[in-house]
């Protein structure tokens, strides 16, 4: 038997299989060395990078939900410099695509991270994180304007000829705008979605689970908010769409390809099985097999609504 086609093409970034790793569930891939053959992966993108360390927000900071979990972690990370001198050595020896996560508190502080990393050819690309709930400054307004949306991508791409992927927030009235906002500044891929804002809260002591008292849901509970983002999204951009939020298996990644995306970042399954990626490749190449489909590509945007 032939075995099925599952390479794509992310905007002139090749892939060898639509799998990613979605920023903040997977360190620096070095944490999951001995879980997985990380060059199996599609892509690695590592955890969200600003200009200076940040020591993120207090504990608690991780609460498990129904179907899911929230977390304000607050972007804890070692800063850009450190990331460069410590972290990238190991992911140059990789031999599949690192893309970076970068986030500041402004847009000059995009435009900064993004001139940083220009000059690293292991760095085959960008993910600008305008989306992040759970950081107090920032996040929720580049996110959700999509003007600010379109001047912090705007300025990333004057810094940069990497892959640019932008991460927008579901957190907004209408994704659309943000999406053809970022478009139109020059992204050359979009990752739906981020974070939905949650709270969670202990009945006993009347007080929040969370020490930031709000965090981002994320999980198989916002799988169905998820595709209809991405689905909407889809039809309104000419670039292609990467898909997150609550895929555990193969077949809620290729769900997620019927509704347009072109690729798929896994989260929050990561914490649950260290080799989840895996399994789900492996176990898209079993699908196509068996329903006799010879390329993944012939799923994106083949949901029949008619």
């Amino acid at each position: 038997m032939t075995e099925p086609n599952l390479t794509v093409d992310l905007g002139g970034l090749k892939l060898k299989n639509p799998v990613m790793t979605a920023s903040g569930t997977f360190g620096y891939a070095r944490e999951f060395e001995a879980y997985l053959d990380l060059n199996r992966l599609g892509a690695v993108i590592v955890k969200g990078l600003s200009l200076e360390p940040s020591k993120g927000n207090p504990p608690p900071r991780i609460v498990e939900t129904a179907c899911g979990m929230l977390n304000a972690i607050g972007l804890e990370n070692v800063g850009v410099e450190a990331f460069i001198r410590e972290k990238l050595p190991f992911l140059r020896s990789l031999s599949v695509p690192t893309l970076a996560n970068i986030y500041g508190k402004t847009v000059d502080e995009y435009a900064l991270l993004a001139e940083r990393l220009e000059p690293l050819d292991a760095v085959k690309g960008v993910e600008v994180n305008i989306s992040c709930p759970n950081v107090k400054e920032g996040g929720v307004a580049f996110g959700s304007d999509p003007e600010i949306a379109r001047e912090v991508v705007a300025a990333v791409r004057e810094k940069t000829r990497k892959h640019l992927m932008v991460k927008l927030s579901p957190n907004v009235t209408d994704i659309v705008k943000i999406a053809r906002a970022a478009e139109d500044a020059g992204a050359d891929s979009l990752s739906v979605i981020n974070t939905i804002t949650g709270i969670a809260v202990d009945l006993a002591t009347r007080r929040p689970k969370l020490a930031n008292i709000t965090g981002g849901l994320s999980g198989p509970a916002i799988k169905p908010v998820a595709l209809r983002m991405v689905w909407q999204t889809a039809q309104a951009v000419g670039i292609p769409v990467v898909g997150v939020g609550g895929i555990m298996t193969a077949k809620d990644a290729l769900e997620f390809m019927l509704v347009g995306a072109t690729a798929v970042q896994v989260g929050t399954a990561n914490f649950v099985n260290p080799g989840g990626t895996m399994e789900i490749i492996d176990g898209m190449a079993a699908w196509l097999a068996e329903e006799g489909v010879g390329d993944v590509k012939e799923l994106i945007g083949a949901l029949k609504t008619g």
